[in-house]
């Protein structure tokens, strides 16, 4: 995995008044919602015996365990011990990592790293969606669903940016078989502070023809349809398709639960049919996309990325991968590389993603049960 990145994990409105379970990268993290309405993110882990926080409550301003009852607030440090008596002391040790944690465009975006604020690139800006903790646009109606590879998440967010698959995996759908050049494009690349916040490109694509009832009441010659796409690092992609009747923006969370399954959490808005009786065939619509995709990124092989370019042969229609691709090399250059674990190292030993409570304050440099990804504790 790349750390030191906003992750956007979980959609903010199935983070209740329960605490929620969010693999990423073969990490548990633990979602749960304050008092005063703001989502917390923590390791799932609690330094006790390993009890999987998730599956504890939220009490007060704390989650509890379910196995001892061992409370921990919003910055990690352990609150309460009822097994201890009210005059000893809680160990030092007795914390957990927290993530930063905002909720934006209807996702919970996760800080998974130890970058002091000031460092850190900053929350991806989805394109047209207003700035609040909803998916909202002005004259657009949202869906969110989510669903399920198994494949690795570079592998499925370069397919949400391919071009040139639209003609043949989707001419069952809204792909040209019979037309499928890819006019010349340029990448539009926007950076904030040094950091890659956006790779976007739009084309001009050819609709298919209509079948069925529908090619005796279309018009014989229909204009091309223009399409936006693109990636916000490090898990987002987004569509825009601008047809007759109206737009449809797809801005879709590709989360790595570990090197082998990904969940595309998904929020499709569209301006046209905008009362909740579309709701549902809108839903089976982009679920169709993801079904007509799932057989080909299944199937690929290597089934993780290759990390030397020079590995797959490319072409001018590929280049929004090949930033993506860019944009993993620089970030793996700058040391931010972490190993996913594998499922013989997670049952023999734990190890979190490092948080910035691990660097931001010296006195707790070593107040910390579990070691980080990668730390060499002998």
């Amino acid at each position: 995995m790349i750390k030191n990145q906003w992750y956007a994990v979980e959609f903010g409105q199935w983070v209740t008044d329960k605490p929620v379970l969010a693999r990423v990268h073969g990490h548990d993290l633990v979602l749960w919602r304050r008092p005063n309405g703001s989502v917390n993110a923590q390791s799932d882990l609690c330094v006790h015996r390993g009890g999987s926080l998730a599956g504890g409550s939220v009490v007060g301003d704390c989650v509890q365990c379910p196995y001892h009852g061992w409370r921990y607030g919003a910055d990690g440090a352990c609150l309460e011990i009822p097994a201890n008596r009210p005059d000893l002391p809680i160990p030092k040790k007795a914390r957990i990592d927290t993530y930063p944690c905002i909720e934006r465009y209807g996702f919970v975006w996760v800080f998974l790293g130890d970058l002091a604020p000031e460092h850190r690139p900053p929350v991806p800006e989805l394109e047209g969606l207003e700035e609040h903790t909803e998916a909202r646009a002005e004259g657009y109606r949202a869906i969110i669903g989510e669903f399920t590879w198994q494949a690795n998440y570079d592998r499925v967010l370069e397919n949400a940016v391919d071009i040139a698959h639209t003609p043949f995996v989707h001419s069952g759908s809204f792909g040209n078989k019979d037309q499928p050049e890819i006019q010349d494009f340029d990448l539009d690349e926007t950076r904030i502070n040094g950091h890659l916040a956006s790779v976007t490109a739009t084309v001009e694509l050819e609709p298919p023809r209509p079948s069925g009832l529908w090619r005796f009441i279309s018009k014989k010659d229909r204009p091309p349809v223009s399409t936006s796409t693109g990636f916000y690092p490090p898990n987002v992609s987004m569509l825009i398709v601008r047809l007759p009747m109206g737009e449809i923006r797809i801005f879709t969370a590709a989360v790595p639960r570990d090197e082998h399954v990904t969940v595309s959490k998904f929020c499709m808005l569209r301006t046209f049919f905008t009362g909740g009786w579309a709701d549902k065939n809108s839903y089976e619509r982009t679920i169709k996309i993801f079904l007509e995709d799932q057989p080909t990124v299944e199937g690929q092989r290597p089934e993780l990325l290759p990390f030397d370019l020079s590995a797959e042969l490319h072409v001018k229609s590929d280049s929004i991968q090949l930033a993506y691709r860019r944009w993993r090399q620089e970030q793996i250059d700058k040391g931010w590389a972490l190993e996913t674990p594998s499922d013989e190292e997670a049952m023999r030993a734990a190890a979190v993603i490092p948080s910035p409570g691990r660097t931001g304050d010296p006195e707790l440099a070593n107040a910390w049960v579990f070691p980080t990804v990668g730390e060499d504790r002998s």
